[in-house]
């Protein structure tokens, strides 16, 4: 694995993707990598398609190098471009997105038949989100399994936070909707075991 001498700065490494691109390039990948992968794999939950993802996004970078138009910091532009490589892949490939399941107060109780149950909600969760538009299922996903905030998820998807607002309440909707009466369920079987 490459040393990274120094840190550069944002300029710095702008710079240097003019003066030496493939130095520029090695140092990126070797300080962004691992965090690009960690992005895309908690949209897709699948780590080989998520590396593949960010190899797409290195080689696309090494391709448009001389004419890029950076406005952000180099880091944040990758990670907008693995997301939207991302949400394109899902929205082309028609693939389910691997949501664990969002109910975390399953791992509270440990005797309740916990991996029984956690694998029965999440084939649940997958068909409730199902039928949830691609960009809708990458917004709740960022917002449940990466913790970003609605104007993080606004700032990486450039829409509004209104519209993150109304994705996050179209999947929630989806949520109650289809898993009311397993949730009511595991509610009162929760209160008679405490």
């Amino acid at each position: 694995m490459t040393h990274i001498p120094k840190d550069y700065t944002n300029q710095e490494l702008l710079d240097l993707l003019q003066t030496d691109s493939e130095k520029a390039i090695n140092y990126l990948f070797t300080r962004d990598y691992s965090y690009l992968c960690q992005t895309a794999y908690r949209i897709l939950k699948e780590t080989n398609q998520a590396e593949d993802i960010v190899q797409d996004v290195f080689y696309e970078f090494w391709k448009k190098r001389d004419v890029l138009q950076i406005k952000t910091s180099i880091k944040a532009y990758l990670k907008r471009a693995v997301i939207n490589k991302t949400l394109n892949f899902i929205r082309d490939q028609k693939i389910r997105l691997d949501d664990e399941a969002p109910l975390q107060f399953l791992d509270s109780k440990e005797n309740i038949q916990q991996n029984l149950e956690a694998d029965e909600m999440k084939i649940l969760i997958d068909k409730a989100l199902e039928g949830l538009p691609p960009k809708c299922k990458a917004v709740f996903a960022l917002s449940r399994f990466e913790q970003m905030s609605y104007q993080e998820i606004a700032t990486q998807l450039n829409i509004s936070t209104k519209t993150v607002e109304n994705h996050i309440s179209k999947a929630l909707k989806r949520l109650r909707v289809s898993l009311s009466p397993y949730i009511k369920f595991l509610l009162i079987l929760i209160t008679i075991l405490q």
